[in-house]
């Protein structure tokens, strides 16, 4: 019979760590993951995800379910442990169920963390690009679509055009495909606007944002794109990247 033996080895431990950063992303949500992986795989940071329960139609109930689920979420990523910030990945239901109740129900278990949501880190790229008049594109339904239309004129955007897919399902908006997305945006109108807003994190518009915005000679904002950039600007991380729209180059 063998006798077991141990060989103790030392290995060194890296004591400095990469910034933080902690995701919130629907259960349903098929897209918004992969593009924070894409855009910042070459940055120094790390990126932790834990999924929110939703419930398909998209919907202004559905949205506030999600409300008691967040401070649970948030204490799953990384337990015990500390995040730069927490990014919760629903733009629309950032609406519904405001951005102080997140911010408070994220910081009753990660009390040190930063918070962003895709609409709130959308109105600082506005401001950023100095972005005022503003073509607005969803995916969404027309009930939605009336709240993301006030909350947007509460801060203060001029909207010019409010175009949508009226689509029900995150499986479905994911399903848009890239060609037709680029279709059906050259046919709004943006000669009259500062920029264009594609509203959803379940949308793929990241990987072909900047052709769209060279072809259409306007700045557009997309929910995934500006809460990344929110996310890497709140924890010290302005790189310029390219690929990604005027947002990241600027």
């Amino acid at each position: 019979m063998t006798t077991f033996v141990q060989n103790d080895l030392r290995p060194d431990i890296i004591k400095t760590i990469n910034p933080r950063i902690g995701l919130i992303a629907l259960s349903t949500d098929f897209t918004i993951e992969q593009d924070y992986r894409n855009i910042c795989h070459q940055l120094p940071v790390d990126i932790f995800v834990n999924r929110i329960p939703f419930e398909n139609p998209l919907n202004h109930e559905n949205y506030l379910k999600m409300a008691n689920h967040i401070s649970d979420v948030s204490a799953q990523i990384l337990p015990s442990e500390d995040v730069d910030i927490i990014a919760y990945g629903c733009t629309s239901g950032t609406i519904a169920i405001g951005a102080e109740r997140i911010k408070e129900e994220v910081n009753n278990s990660k009390p040190n963390a930063k918070v962003t949501t895709p609409i709130t880190a959308a109105i600082k790229a506005f401001k950023h690009l100095g972005i005022k008049k503003i073509a607005v594109l969803t995916p969404y339904p027309k009930d939605v679509n009336e709240t993301v239309f006030n909350y947007l004129n509460k801060n203060n955007l001029i909207i010019d055009s409010f175009s949508s897919f009226n689509l029900e399902y995150d499986s479905e908006i994911a399903q848009v495909s890239l060609d037709s997305l680029q279709k059906e945006i050259a046919k709004i109108d943006l000669s009259n606007v500062d920029g264009l807003f594609v509203s959803c994190t379940a949308l793929k518009i990241v990987d072909v944002l900047d052709k769209i915005e060279k072809l259409q000679d306007t700045a557009i904002i997309s929910s995934n794109q500006a809460i990344i950039w929110d996310c890497l600007r709140s924890i010290g991380i302005d790189t310029k990247i390219k690929g990604y729209g005027k947002l990241f180059e600027s």
